[in-house]
Order: C-alpha cells, then sequence, then structure tokens
C-alpha cells in the first residue's frame, strides 16, 4: 500500500510540475505582446506622473506605437542612468525619456528614426536684444545645471573661459534668477526650456539657435528579437508623422513641431 501512495504522491507531482511549466509557456506568449519601456517619471514635459498617472510626451508617443502594434506597455521607473543600465542588461525593450543618439551609445545600441529633435538652447529675458547667440556670452553670467550634458556643451563652445558659468545643483530657480536679472543667461534643452516658459508663464524668450543639436530616438539591444521590434515601431512612428499624431503630441507639449529637424 505504501509503495502505491509514494506512486501516486510521485505522479501527482510530476503533473504539478508539468502543469507549472505549461503556465510559464502561457506566460511567455502573453510577454511576446508586452513591451518593457523605462522612463523617468520626473522629466517634465517628457515622462512625469501628474495626478498619479504617468505621462507627457514621450510617454504619449510610445502609447500610440504600442496601440498601433497591438503591444501592451509595461513601464519602468528608474532613474537615467538605472534606465540605461536596465536596457543593457536587457531588463527593458527600450526607453522613452528623451534619449539622445550619440556615436557612443549607437555603439551599444540601434535606434530608431528620431521622433524628436532637441538641443542645448540659450534662454534670457524677454527684453534682452544683446544675447543672440553663444558668441554674446563672452563676459556674461550664465547659468547651467552642475555636470549636465548642457553646461558640458556650453564649455565647449568657450575654450578661452569667458564665460561666467553660475552652476546650480537643480533646475529649481534658474528660469527665475534669468527674469530677475540675477543672470544673464541659462543654458538647457530647448524642448524643456519651451514647455517650462509656457507653464510658468515667466517673461522669458529663446536667443538663437542650439548651440549643439540632437536627435532623440528609441534606442534597442542590438540582437536579431529587439532588432525585429524595432523595425515594427520604426514603421509605426512613420505613419504616426503622416498622419499628424507626432505633430498634434509636439504642439500639445511645447507649442511647436519638435518632431521634424529645423533648417537653420
Amino acid at each position: 500500500m505504501k509503495k502505491k501512495k509514494w506512486t501516486v504522491l510521485l505522479v501527482a507531482a510530476l503533473l504539478a510540475v508539468l502543469s507549472a511549466c505549461g503556465n510559464g509557456n502561457s506566460s511567455s506568449k502573453e510577454d511576446d505582446n508586452v513591451l518593457h519601456v523605462g522612463a523617468t517619471g520626473q522629466s517634465y514635459p517628457f515622462a512625469y506622473k501628474e495626478n498619479g498617472k504617468l505621462t507627457g510626451f514621450d510617454v504619449e508617443v510610445m502609447e500610440a506605437v504600442a496601440k498601433k502594434i497591438d503591444m501592451k506597455l509595461d513601464w519602468k521607473l528608474l532613474e537615467f542612468s538605472g534606465l540605461m543600465g536596465e536596457l543593457q542588461t536587457g531588463k527593458l525593450d527600450t526607453i522613452s525619456n528623451q534619449v539622445a543618439v550619440t556615436d557612443e551609445r549607437k555603439e551599444m545600441y540601434n535606434f530608431t528614426e528620431p521622433y524628436a529633435y532637441a538641443g542645448t538652447q540659450i534662454v534670457v529675458k524677454k527684453d534682452n536684444n544683446d544675447i543672440k547667440s553663444v558668441d554674446d556670452l563672452k563676459g556674461k553670467t550664465v547659468a547651467a545645471v552642475l555636470g549636465s550634458n548642457h553646461a558640458k556643451n556650453l564649455e565647449s563652445k568657450d575654450p578661452d573661459k569667458k564665460i561666467n558659468i553660475k552652476t546650480y545643483e537643480t533646475q529649481e530657480g534658474t528660469l527665475k534668477d534669468v527674469a530677475y536679472g540675477r543672470v544673464d543667461a541659462y543654458v538647457n534643452s530647448r524642448t524643456v526650456l519651451m514647455a517650462q516658459i509656457k507653464k510658468t508663464g515667466l517673461p522669458l524668450k529663446l536667443a538663437g539657435d542650439p548651440i549643439v543639436y540632437e536627435q532623440v530616438a528609441f534606442p534597442f539591444a542590438k540582437d536579431d528579437a529587439h532588432d525585429k521590434l524595432r523595425k515594427k515601431v520604426n514603421n509605426e512612428l512613420d505613419e504616426l508623422r503622416k498622419d499628424g499624431t507626432l505633430k498634434k503630441l509636439s504642439e500639445k507639449y511645447f507649442n511647436e513641431d519638435i518632431t521634424v529637424e529645423q533648417k537653420h
């Protein structure tokens, strides 16, 4: 009797294992229909939380793409450096948070076609007609966030150290310091500045063209599966551009179409 009992238990155990394997395969198929996307959730107006809901320009672009390719979105929110690490280890399919296309990143990832264009931009008081380009910043005090790409881009355009760069720990207070004349100018992302000027209503304006101009696109790992996914996303981005969705979303957040390259 004991032998029969053990046999029954063993068969039951094997059936449980097989059942678990079956469930695993089923969830794997479900997972094939899920796009794992990273964002910071703190990048206004690209990917940020409003009333507890993730929203923003980049978020809405990705939502529109996912709808067209009939995939569900699984968002993961981390600091930007953490997102790049998760992408590199394959825990994320892509990142939708203003990832600039650089030569260094192209060595590690394949990018979609650009869905937006951005760059390091100078902003000044609305009545300031003296500053129109980076050359006009010599002898001036310019705000920049410490360690940011925008601070580095400004430094790269000032080899003779003739610009007084005043660094801030965060973005808070920088726009007000320009508006109140505490500094002559401030450098940040063009798209960020357009949105912040719209939101705050401060008497500010963009001065000239971007110091450095960048393409913004979705990065994917360099493997066959992700390359197929990247091509799907690419095709739908093209459709969203043709039907005016990209332009509409851009104008919603920036009052300007940042989805086409500006001709200077």
